[in-house]
């Protein structure tokens, strides 16, 4: 049986907002368990009220933290010290902070010298240091237009705009050769990982696709053939389409 990976969730309350925590969770799931959930904010102030449904359906952990001083801010120390405090017990596998403030980014490159796995949410806004600390990093307005129906879904991309996107296609066509056999095809999965590892922000949702591999279809710079394995299974193969 697969182990399921054990996960520590950090929320600060003041950079997330409750109308994605659905969304957030169901992502979360993908890479393993919430063992433990906790969100972090001064509960006195009436800006978190909107938190409270939230926090009692989830069974997330509201923890306490007043403001002690003016322009200070107490909440992503308590954050910083709870997670130190979960990474010395050596019961989890990763850890999830959901914010978008750049205090974080020591934290995130901490986590990963001990060996556990770092998943980041946070907003397109978040500063690219604590983005880059993460393995993966996933853009909170995704999870906002997948969760809510007055939100607009993130617009799909064509060809011709993919195509400007010079960082996407080198990212992808660098993958695509790295992971190659010599008859220059890549398993579809093995190019995922590589740019998995270069990219911690990469994910195909950002430019409306759910799949990498629709991704990699709708650029039209790549050859894609579907095999069947021995055990029934699909396996998914690209390859850079050569220039006629």
């Amino acid at each position: 049986m697969e182990k399921t990976e054990k996960l520590a969730v950090l929320i600060d309350a003041d950079n997330a907002q409750p109308s994605i925590v659905d969304a957030l969770l169901a992502e979360i799931a993908k890479y393993g368990t919430a063992s433990v959930k906790r969100i972090y904010g001064d509960w006195t102030l009436p800006q978190l009220k909107g938190w409270k449904e939230v926090l009692l359906t989830h069974s997330i952990q509201p923890i306490q933290q007043f403001g002690y001083t003016t322009g200070k801010n107490a909440t992503d120390s308590a954050m910083i010290i709870d997670a130190m405090d979960l990474l010395y017990t050596g019961n989890f596998d990763g850890f999830c902070i959901v914010s978008s403030d750049s205090d974080f980014t020591k934290l995130a490159a901490r986590i990963r010298e001990s060996g556990l796995t770092v998943y980041g949410f946070g907003e397109k806004k978040t500063p690219v240091p604590f983005v880059s600390a993460c393995d993966k990093f996933i853009f909170t307005e995704v999870l906002r237009a997948e969760e809510s129906e007055e939100t607009a879904p993130i617009k799909r991309l064509t060809a011709a705009e993919l195509k400007r996107d010079r960082k996407l296609i080198r990212l992808l066509m660098d993958a695509a050769e790295a992971s190659s056999d010599e008859s220059g095809w890549a398993h579809l999965g093995a190019m995922g990982n590589i740019i998995a590892k270069q990219s911690p922000e990469f994910d195909p949702r950002n430019y409306g696709y759910k799949k990498l591999g629709e991704l990699v279809k709708a650029t039209g710079l790549f050859d894609i053939e579907e095999q069947v394995t021995h055990r029934g299974a699909k396996a998914v193969y690209v390859r850079i389409r050569r220039r006629k």
